[in-house]
């Protein structure tokens, strides 16, 4: 099954580009530009799905975009989608 999850896109003028997972916990990456830090986010979070999966975890529901950019924690930063393929 195909699911879509979303990131959390996050850079200031001293960082890398930064992406985190609000339904993923410590699953975080960066990149030095944004198609280094989107393609780092598609391997940490397949990484991350995979070992719950192993683990015998529960894969969460993907969190309404809505949700994610109404936690004030987000604001300013920039969402981005995620299609990911979980067999668990």
């Amino acid at each position: 099954m195909m699911a879509m999850y979303f990131g959390v896109l996050r850079k200031d003028a001293t960082s890398d580009y930064g992406i985190d997972f609000p339904d993923f916990p410590g699953c975080v990456t960066a990149g030095l530009d944004l198609d280094d830090a989107l393609r780092m986010a598609k391997e940490a979070l397949a990484l991350h799905i995979n070992g719950m999966i192993e683990d015998g975890e529960s894969v969460p529901t993907p969190t309404l975009l809505e949700v994610i950019q109404a936690d004030p924690q987000n604001c300013g930063a920039e969402i981005v989608s995620i299609e990911m393929a979980v067999t668990g």
